[in-house]
């Protein structure tokens, strides 16, 4: 065979001219577009590096309708549909990709860092350079980080397609779109729900969307949410299937591990057992052949072999066996190997599970309905004035329940698929040994719904059932478990997970809505793949199963329950909603008032729970709540409250914070205060696209991805961060669905709220503290969330004012498990009475005076009395009493001045009299003088001159005058005696 060139030069005149050669290595063919008749042509065009001239000619190429049947190619030159060769295949008119060792052609990734903020912007784009989606063989796989990364591939199609895969998307912290746009960058209306929905673990899902003729540029896109030191679990997607090509230029060759033996396949089939085949394989090859794509067996180990408990026989004895790791790989007649143990003794069988009993046979039975067994007797009737306590309790493992299944799962390792999951081992279920060590063990328990006991059929409480389960894990890896709930077969949602080894415990998940449930336990040793088995005894163990009020369970126990008239004999009948059954008659009774009914006890008074302070029951006595108002007394004065325009929906977007790399989220709340009758009003909702959230709950009142209660949070991804054309919301949860009271004390129960938190120097009106929890329990909350809203009255923020957290805890919680927020509002304030204003009375003018009332500052009070009108009264002029207290002045001061004159004049003569006489008794000659020469005689002035050593004042001789009045009366009775006598009487 002569070989010849690629290229054809001529010497000479025309050397510097390079033909292009008859073999196509430098140009290949293409069809023009479509005319309006639904004609093309055929042209050649130069491959990119080619440089040459001297083209074929165009040709009238096949009609726009034409198209090649599956298992054919089409041969351009000769416009010819040809089959294809054995070891390919073709789909004719479509594309599939299976093959995922590496990125096919026609495929790009491009990765962004989506944060319009401009600070880091360069740093940020850097960071994702090496964030891809990476091919894994038979599927690839998204990024695991908060970068944004799309999986891009363009087709240009003649007439109407569809494009079909098949994907995993399991972890609602990575957001995964797929969208189609056309050569103008335009979203095609076909993918206007472009986000992708949830799967259950381990499960494939498939996703189908049509396309238009022309241009479809295909768009698979992630974006990672890194909240804390968790890793996102990527998005897998395989099985990219591409109809309405009209034709493919070429056929793809079967993948490793399968072979086409004709030509004209449309598929490549699996290879058998103990085979091999390379890409493009004709045919299988016998592993003992020698081939290089065989290894050699190892010897045994005790990692090769799991055990197991035989079912009961018909004795009623079981036994310990152990088995061979399928597919068995190892070898046993080598020198180092280990056999296969023996078998246990064979010991007997555990009893039957409480509500089941034993009928002669190797397997248990459910008691019939109305009867009752706790497993090791026959079943018997519940006494007249009872009911059984219906649900399903596990904890003896000798075959799996009929409501249980179990399964293995690895996307990597089809060795899985159809071995058993999990292992029953008597008195507890185990996982199994399963294909390798990162494979996905799954045990699923069906629940078809809840019923509540027969005496409070009628009750809407926020439980309607609870599951518990006992378990322990044994692990020296990574190993995790999960605890997953799908509602209605809608989505699988983790509710709890467990990570390494955990020492034997009880977990417990409530159930408030009756619908159909499923329940998974996912156990996984480790999530690196492993060439070896190093972790096959690692292990988690289930010890028991408990759930409560299960439609069509069994039951081990009876309950009172209440009882009908004498004409319907004794069977149990329904109580009305909010009714006990009341223990001497064994009748309904309604519960008092402000009680609520237990879901757990309904037989006596004593199920009738009261409502904690501040709150009343509904009309059903199924939970309490607040009615929106409130009553404190205080230094003997009564502060009411009125929260009525506080009852709707209040909201914080709390924040911003910042993920590692960067990513800004929000956290946002919802608090559903008082009133609407106890209704949980606040919603959160995960994943909101373009759809609001009261429509997607007039959509789906079960959705799992809907959280109501009394305060629910939602982490929100602003549209500025990611690029997205509206906010994400993701980790919605409720943090309380449950009101315990409202107080004005900063305790109730066991939770509490620091004054510190939100401290306040002019607070003079008590704040109003309303107390909530939740009923759901997890791990690092055993007794689950609680919230304290701390209602402030603050007169300068009118309506619904604002609300906060404490700048202590910045996301509301220090924690994790109490959280609290301040809602500041004048409609906090209390109704206003009449010791909230005064009186200011105003001047008297032309006879009127009014009366007028004003609040006292600062106002601290809202609605109640409204204040008095102005009052008007009749008075005097201050004119006239001013005139008439002038006068009364003016007359009075005339009159003093008048009688201090008299007795001044008065004293005066006496004084004088007084001291002439006294010197005259003390004269040397001891006489008395005459009678007429000390007294002054008719018609005789005194107009002598009495000189003082000390001169008084006027109101010192006032003061002498009154108390000298006695001794001028002796001093005249002195005088009369020497008038008469003559002679002093000493």
């Amino acid at each position: 065979m002569v070989r010849l060139p690629n290229k054809i030069k001529f010497k000479g005149r025309f050397s510097k001219i390079t033909l292009c050669n008859y073999l196509q290595t430098d140009y290949h063919y293409e069809y023009t577009e479509c005319d309006s008749s639904g004609s093309r042509w055929r042209v050649a065009v130069p491959n990119p590096s080619a440089e040459c001239s001297g083209l074929p000619d165009p040709m009238k190429g096949k009609e726009c309708t034409f198209s090649c049947a599956s298992g054919e190619y089409l041969e351009m030159k000769n416009q010819m549909c040809s089959k294809c060769a054995a070891g390919t295949y073709s789909l004719g008119s479509g594309i599939k990709f299976d093959e995922w060792d590496d990125l096919p052609a026609g495929f790009s990734n491009v990765a962004t860092f989506m944060d319009t903020a401009v600070e880091s912007a360069e740093n940020k784009a850097e960071s994702c350079d090496n964030s891809s989606w990476t091919p894994h063989g038979n599927y690839i796989e998204s990024n695991r980080d908060d970068c944004t990364v799309s999986l891009i591939y363009a087709v240009h199609l003649k007439k109407s397609g569809s494009v079909f895969f098949e994907y995993q998307y399991i972890d609602n912290n990575i957001f995964f779109e797929f969208f189609i746009q056309n050569d103008q960058c335009k979203e095609m209306d076909s993918t206007a729900d472009k986000w992708v929905k949830l799967t259950d673990n381990g499960e494939w899902d498939s996703h189908f969307v049509t396309l238009k003729p022309g241009t479809n540029i295909l768009y698979w896109r992630t974006t990672g949410i890194l909240m804390g030191s968790k890793v996102v679990k990527p998005v897998l997607v395989k099985n990219i299937t591409i109809e309405g090509v009209a034709y493919t230029s070429e056929c793809f060759p079967c993948k490793p591990g399968t072979f086409s033996d004709k030509p004209g396949s449309s598929n490549c089939q699996m290879c058998p057992r103990n085979t091999y085949s390379e890409k493009g394989a004709k045919e299988c090859t016998n592993c003992n052949e020698g081939s290089s794509q065989c290894t050699e067996r190892p010897p045994c180990t005790n990692k090769d072999f799991f055990q197991i408990h035989t079912l009961c026989d018909k004795e009623g004895k079981t036994q310990i066996m152990y088995k061979w790791i399928e597919p068995k790989i190892c070898r046993e007649d080598l020198p180092e190997a280990l056999k296969l143990p023996p078998s246990g003794e064979k010991k007997d069988c555990p009893p039957c599970n409480p509500g089941f009993y034993n009928n002669g046979s190797s397997s248990c039975a459910p008691c019939p309905q109305g009867m009752i067994s706790d497993g090791t007797k026959e079943c018997k009737a519940c006494p007249a004035g009872t009911e059984p306590a219906l649900g399903l309790e596990y904890k003896w493992w000798n075959v799996l329940p009929v409501n249980m299944k179990t399964s293995c799962f690895n996307v990597d390792n089809s060795k899985c698929d159809g071995m058993n999951g999990w292992e029953v081992a008597g008195d507890h279920i185990q996982s199994g040994a399963g294909g390798s060590d990162n494979d996905y063990l799954i045990l699923n328990l069906h629940i078809p719904g809840f019923k509540p006991p027969t005496s409070v059929t009628g009750a809407t409480g926020s439980e309607l059932g609870r599951i518990s389960f006992i378990f322990e894990t044994i692990c020296s890896a990574d190993c995790v478990m999960y605890f997953m709930v799908d509602v209605n077969r809608k989505n699988t949602n983790v509710v709890e997970s467990w990570g390494r080894t955990k020492e034997k415990q009880s977990y417990t998940h409530i159930i408030s809505k009756n619908a159909s449930f499923t329940f998974t336990w996912a156990f996984q040793r480790t999530n690196r793949g492993q060439d070896s088995r190093q972790f096959i005894r690692d292990v988690a163990k289930i010890y028991s199963i408990t759930v409560t009020n299960v439609l069509d369970g069994v039951a081990s126990s009876c309950r009172a329950c209440a009882l009908g008239s004498e004409q319907s004999g004794s069977s149990c009948v329904p109580c009305p909603a909010g009714h006990y059954i009341e223990k001497e008659t064994n009748q309904c009774k309604e519960c008092p008032a402000n009680t609520y009914l237990s879901i757990h006890q309904v037989y006596g008074k004593e199920s009738c729970i009261p409502c904690g302070p501040g709150s009343k029951s509904n009309k059903d006595h199924s939970t309490c709540f607040s009615d929106c108002t409130f009553s404190y007394l205080r230094d003997n004065q009564s502060l009411n409250y009125d929260f009525t325009n506080l009852s709707g929906v209040g909201s914080l977007m709390n924040g911003p914070s910042f993920t590692s790399k960067g990513t800004k989220f929000f956290h946002f709340f919802n608090i559903s205060l008082c009133g609407n009758e106890g209704k949980k009003m606040a919603i959160c909702a995960d994943n909101i696209t373009d759809v609001t959230v009261k429509d997607m709950v007039a959509e789906s009142e079960d959705s799992s991805s809907l959280v109501g209660t009394f305060v629910c949070q939602s982490t929100i991804i602003p549209s500025d961060s990611k690029g997205f054309r509206t906010a994400l919301a993701l980790q919605s949860n409720s943090l309380a669905d449950t009101f315990l009271g409202a107080s004005a004390e900063t305790t109730l129960g066991n939770i509490s709220v620091e004054t510190e938190m939100f401290p306040s120097s002019q607070r003079t009106i008590p704040d109003v503290n309303f107390f909530f929890k939740s009923s759901t329990l997890t791990t690092p909350c055993e007794n689950g969330r609680a919230t304290v809203v701390v209602v402030r009255c603050n007169p300068t923020k009118p309506g619904q004012g604002d609300i906060s957290v404490p700048s202590t805890c910045p996301v509301g919680t220090c924690d994790g498990c109490t959280f609290y927020f301040m809602w500041e509002s004048a409609e906090a304030c209390p109704l206003c009475t009449e010791h909230d204003y005064h009186e200011i009375e105003g001047a008297c003018k032309k006879g009127f005076q009014e009366t007028l009332y004003v609040w006292n500052e600062p106002k601290q009070c809202m609605k109640g009395i409204a204040l008095p009108e102005k009052r008007v009264s009749t008075c005097e002029t201050m004119d006239f009493w001013l005139k008439v207290g002038a006068a009364v002045g003016a007359f009075t001061a005339v009159l003093l001045i008048a009688l201090t004159c008299y007795f001044w004049k008065k004293n005066q003569k006496l004084e004088y009299k007084y001291s002439k006489l006294v010197m005259t008794a003390n004269s040397k000659e001891c006489e008395l003088p005459a009678a007429d020469s000390c007294a002054i005689m008719e018609g005789e002035d005194n107009e002598e001159e009495i000189v003082y050593s000390n001169k008084q004042s006027l109101l010192g001789k006032l003061k002498s005058l009154a108390t000298k009045t006695i001794p001028d009366r002796h001093l005249s009775n002195l005088l009369l005696n020497i008038s008469r006598d003559g002679v002093i009487n000493r």
